[in-house]
């Protein structure tokens, strides 16, 4: 019993909450990420609410102008460390950065695109999609596919 009383302490409680980002802290920096990606992608507005799931158009802009607003739900949050994967994989992969941000729109053959670009697969909407790009980049740098 001295053990339950000693987790739920309060001591425990701070400790935990310093260490664990809130889901408004995740969603803010999630998105700004993103922002800056899809910046670095040229990536338009419909390209970028595609990626994100489909929210409002509205929703989405005020995402943008006020990222610090946003409580994601987890598959939009789930979709942004999808897209942080692909783009960190890209920059280590092709540690030009133009080389890096240009990818996802080159024509590719690799099995996964078809002859289609990346951000072809990526803009079917689908988590799936998100994940076999992500997938692809790891195996192309060596790491778990």
């Amino acid at each position: 019993m001295a053990h339950a009383a000693r987790i739920s302490s309060p001591e425990a409680s701070a400790r935990r909450s310093l260490s664990e980002p809130t889901l408004t802290q995740m969603s803010t920096a999630g998105l700004r990420a993103f922002f800056n990606i899809a910046h670095d992608w040229d990536l338009n507005a419909d390209e970028q609410i595609v990626l994100l799931g489909k929210p409002g158009r509205s929703t989405f802009f005020k995402w943008r102008a006020t990222p610090e607003t946003a409580r994601l739900s987890r598959d939009t949050l789930e979709r942004l460390s999808l897209l942080l994967g692909i783009y960190k994989a890209l920059q280590i992969l092709l540690p030009q950065p133009s080389a890096a941000d240009t990818w996802v729109k080159r024509p590719n053959s690799a099995p996964p695109f078809g002859g289609r670009r990346a951000l072809d697969r990526m803009l079917a909407g689908n988590i799936s999609d998100l994940v076999a790009v992500r997938q692809y980049l790891d195996a192309m740098r060596g790491g778990w596919a």
